[in-house]
């Protein structure tokens, strides 16, 4: 079984045209290294969400973003660089331009330039306030540039603490199907042939969700959730052996398309064979290892006669019991054990 190698694509993704073929058979993941983030990276996906603009400094576009959260220098400014965030991008408000602006022009530029020898990535003026001209001149000499946006500070730290969070969260691309069942993200995995879009096409039929069919971009956000999502030309498209592309979304409905999905589930269909063990009870849980994460996992035999959308339904609602706390399998044994506990009359 070989790995399947991390990759990027759309705006989550900017290299995905990149990435090497995945094998259809592989199920194997790894953290990759962790991206660089440059500045302009930053700037050129999120400029207009972040209604911003280069002031000074555009040779310093390519500085790499060290840490995926801002920094307020407001300590800094006043000399105290002990605990500085100096790998992260400096987001000066009003407060800190207010300050400088009641400097002298000498003892601000002493200041700042300390600042700008910590080798900064970059520096966001907010609230549409524009930086001094010491600012503009020390930019233009460390290489670092200056970005101004016109959202007030706490509007853009929230919205630049997720972008970021985006950009700097691990990632990997597998192969399978990804669904919204019933509120429930399922990635279908399998041998190619083994009837995953098949399934996915009948679950469909009866009102769940396609997020990704064939190649499912997945990245980690915050400590636990698995986002899964496709690229952004085959969104909405499925491939059916024998008609070929159809379109999900003019078929049966916008609804029946969602753009990503948080994975709780993984089903994995095997082509039965004679004299292969399948899971009665379902007392032994499943799991599978997803970028460091563990991802509850089934495994359920592809044979002539089975309804694998109807299966994989049963699944998901048994999932769902589980995480509300009743498990049908420990229930019914603790029965089993209750009754054998029992003195024979």
């Amino acid at each position: 079984m070989s790995e399947v190698d991390l990759g990027d694509s759309n705006e989550l993704w900017p290299d995905a045209n990149e990435l090497p073929a995945v094998s259809r058979d592989s199920f194997v993941c790894k953290p990759h290294p962790p991206t660089k983030v440059r500045v302009r990276e930053f700037y050129e996906s999120s400029r207009d969400r972040l209604e911003m603009e280069i002031v000074a400094g555009d040779e310093g576009l390519d500085n790499v973003i060290g840490e995926k959260s801002l920094n307020r220098p407001a300590l800094a400014l006043t000399g105290y660089f002990k605990h500085f965030g100096s790998r992260r991008l400096q987001l000066f408000g009003a407060g800190e331009i207010s300050y400088l602006e009641d400097l002298r022009p000498e003892t601000q530029r002493v200041i700042l330039e300390e600042i700008f020898q910590k080798n900064i990535p970059g520096i966001i003026v907010s609230r549409g306030l524009y930086p001094t001209p010491s600012m503009v001149s020390l930019a233009d000499r460390y290489k670092v540039p200056i970005l101004r946006s016109r959202m007030k500070s706490k509007d853009f730290t929230a919205e630049a603490t997720l972008l970021l969070e985006q950009k700097f969260a691990l990632k990997t691309n597998l192969h399978g199907t990804l669904l919204d069942v019933r509120g429930v993200g399922v990635l279908l995995r399998g041998e190619s042939g083994v009837g995953k879009s098949e399934c996915a096409l009948a679950l469909i039929e009866r009102g769940h969700s396609l997020v990704a069919d064939d190649y499912v971009l997945v990245r980690l956000v915050g400590e636990d959730s698995l986002i899964g999502t496709g690229k952004e030309i085959s969104r909405g498209f499925m491939e059916c052996r024998g008609i070929g592309i159809i379109n999900v979304a003019s078929m049966f409905g916008i609804r029946s398309v969602r753009r990503e999905k948080t994975i709780h589930l993984v089903i994995s269909f095997v082509h039965w064979e004679e004299g292969m063990e399948e899971d009665r009870t379902g007392l032994e849980l499943q799991e599978l290892d997803i970028l460091g994460r563990k991802v509850p996992h089934i495994q359920l035999a592809v044979r002539s006669g089975r309804d694998m959308a109807r299966l994989v339904e049963v699944a998901v609602m048994v999932h769902s019991l589980r995480q509300m706390g009743h498990d049908p399998a420990e229930e019914f044994n603790q029965r089993l054990i209750s009754l054998m506990a029992k003195p024979e009359k």
